[in-house]
């Protein structure tokens, strides 16, 4: 009876530790700045607002898409106004953010990679 409260025990801690993750949180200062993915650029201002431009749609940084962002430990929120008014919300995961490199996915896995360039 003993040995059988012990391996209970056992089996409840491990399922206790197993089921949590370590919280990670990034430096939304971090975020600011310029950063490049193949032909597509993404700005991130210190007042939360920010725009998006592809070159190889033809449009330049003066014609980009502005949005509003939060990052909130690992959670960036992307808040995209559209020309006619809607707000099309965008959540992604961070994985890695530093000095040179921002790197998220989606909720479908997809992941975004980015280098810094301003």
């Amino acid at each position: 009876m003993r040995k059988r409260r012990f391996l209970w025990m056992i089996l409840c801690s491990v399922m206790l530790f197993a089921g949590c993750e370590p919280e990670v949180s990034f430096d939304a200062d971090l975020l600011v700045g310029k950063w490049q993915m193949g032909t597509e650029y993404w700005k991130y201002n210190s007042d939360f607002s920010g725009a998006t431009w592809d070159v190889a749609d033809d449009v330049s940084e003066e014609e980009a898409q502005p949005f509003t962002w939060t990052l909130e430990d690992d959670q960036l929120t992307q808040l995209h106004q559209m020309e006619m008014g809607g707000v099309v919300p965008k959540v992604y995961t961070v994985t890695t953010l530093n000095t040179t490199t921002l790197i998220y996915k989606d909720n479908y896995s997809q992941t975004f990679t980015f280098k810094r360039i301003s």
